[in-house]
């Protein structure tokens, strides 16, 4: 479990403390900061870019609504307010805090508010992922948003669940879901699957219309990569690219696929 980097802004020396003392005995919480007012405080968060903020509300020279209107949405880390009083309440859930603790902290009230942190942290993580897969679809294949949102909801309705290979008398049947990637040889196409290769005679033209171009990208003249399995890429001295695959795999694109990938990294 990756530690979120957490920030406590309170003006009361004993209260915040007290808090630090207590985040110290909770699992997965790295204290990187601790201020005493607003303006300490947007230095810090610039400083630190942390993950979570324990924000005080009422505080001298800028309260705790002031500092979040400070901060650009890129940089706003998940709060949790702080206060003595319940009339914040419906504001603070305005500004769309994580959640909402009175003073004089409760440790089992505190312990709730970070295991939301982290809940809420793993589903922004989550979208993140699906925005990058998104980009990734729209970079390699040309489609645009809503053609690959579709794509993804339709369940791949039209596209066969299984591939069917023969070897000699045998016959196996490949679930789609298990290909990691493909690459000719020759006049076959070596089908990497569930930790396995299968030989599979015919085209890669014939094999790449059997799959479905919102998962299965065409990368180099004889590479088919499942965009599932890709978790990173690199940029090589060549100016080409280097994908990383969940199997371990690495995957050269080719030149005629570079800019697409470039776009999408941002390089």
């Amino acid at each position: 479990m990756q530690a979120l980097s957490t920030i406590i802004v309170d003006d009361e020396d004993l209260a915040r403390r007290g808090l630090a003392l207590r985040l110290k005995q909770i699992p997965g919480i790295e204290i990187v900061a601790e201020c005493s007012n607003g303006r300490q405080a947007l230095q810090a968060i610039a400083e630190h870019e942390p993950d979570l903020l324990f924000l005080d509300i009422q505080m001298p020279g800028m309260d705790g609504f002031q500092v979040l209107s400070e901060l650009q949405a890129d940089t706003l880390p998940m709060v949790v307010f702080v206060t003595a009083y319940d009339t914040y309440a419906v504001d603070a859930f305005k500004v769309h805090a994580v959640d909402y603790i009175l003073k004089p902290i409760d440790e089992e009230r505190l312990g709730e508010a970070v295991e939301r942190a982290r809940q809420f942290n793993a589903q922004r993580a989550s979208a993140r992922d699906k925005a990058k897969l998104m980009n990734l679809v729209m970079g390699m294949t040309g489609a645009n948003a809503q053609t690959v949102e579709a794509m993804a909801e339709s369940g791949r309705q039209g596209w066969p669940e299984k591939l069917t290979v023969r070897d000699g008398n045998a016959i196996h049947f490949i679930r789609t879901a298990d290909i990691t990637w493909i690459d000719a040889a020759g006049d076959y196409m070596c089908i990497h699957a569930a930790g396995k290769t299968h030989i599979m005679r015919v085209t890669m033209k014939e094999l790449e219309s059997m799959l479905d171009p919102a998962q299965f990208l065409r990368v180099h003249r004889s590479t088919i990569v499942n965009a599932l399995e890709i978790t990173g890429a690199e940029s090589l001295d060549s100016g080409e690219y280097l994908l990383h695959l969940e199997s371990g795999a690495r995957i050269k694109v080719s030149r005629g696929y570079r800019d697409r990938v470039r776009a999408l990294l941002g390089s």
